[in-house]
């Protein structure tokens, strides 16, 4: 088990260097397209994101094992919602990796009958609903969170003499309004680094899946830019382990 693990951290940061290539190059191409001077210079940048693309496809099998792996040990979570969320979330990417594995099996013509649309979109569902999973979990997580704060802020005004105006606003969460929310949030957030690491990452990746499956069209220059950011929270993550969300 251990030999995996390691393979797979290995896997996943060489994945997400790539990655992140991968989406510089189409960021890059999206803001060069409309100058008349800058045709070599796309064209290159679209070989380089394709190669990158195809690059990926290699490290697929550390990245199956990685979900196959986290989805069993998620189903030992204690806390019923998280444990859900994930064990789906984790199952999704399974089938997600399965279905791209089918489709570069057609790209390089081991099986040429295969209906590329229709894993194409399955693929991508499968994505897409991986997403959704953990960004359920995250939304759990940061609720739980502000529910702390907000009591730990309550104590304190108990056990003070005199409560200044941003605990006042703090402990005003659940009097209503929205900016105490916000501050809560805030100040959540940034004592859960590891928690808004992941929850922008699931966010910046669903803008993919949102424009293939046709729900929210936006542009490669968006894409790539919210590909980009995410592949450097990830790269991030494995470079600091301390980063990463824990189960």
């Amino acid at each position: 088990m251990e030999a995996f693990v390691n393979f797979t951290n290995q896997t996943q940061g060489r994945d997400r260097l790539f990655r992140a290539i991968q989406y510089t190059c189409m960021l890059l191409s999206y803001l060069l397209e409309r100058k008349a001077d800058k045709e070599t210079v796309i064209m290159k940048l679209k070989k380089l994101e394709s190669s990158m693309r195809s690059g990926r496809k290699l490290f697929r099998l550390g990245n199956m094992v990685h979900a196959m792996v986290a989805a069993r040990r998620t189903t030992q979570l204690p806390d019923l919602v998280p444990r859900l969320c994930l064990t789906a979330s984790h199952l999704n990417r399974v089938l997600y990796f399965i279905c791209d594995t089918v489709l570069w099996v057609k790209s390089v013509g081991l099986i040429p009958d295969v209906d590329k649309q229709k894993w194409q979109n399955w693929a991508t569902k499968c994505y897409y609903y991986s997403l959704l999973m953990s960004l359920t979990r995250d939304l759990y997580e940061i609720s739980w969170r502000m529910e702390q704060e907000a009591q730990r802020e309550k104590a304190r005004k108990e056990n003070s003499s005199h409560c200044g105006e941003q605990d006042q606003d703090l402990f005003s969460f659940h009097a209503g309004g929205l900016q105490p929310f916000l501050l809560l949030l805030y100040n959540t957030l940034r004592k859960h680094p590891p928690l808004l690491l992941d929850t922008v990452k699931n966010l910046c990746d669903l803008s993919s899946p949102l424009d293939q499956l046709g729900i929210y069209k936006t542009n490669p220059g968006v894409i790539g830019l919210c590909g980009l950011l995410s592949s450097l929270v990830g790269i991030l993550t494995v470079a600091s382990p301390h980063m990463k969300l824990k189960h």
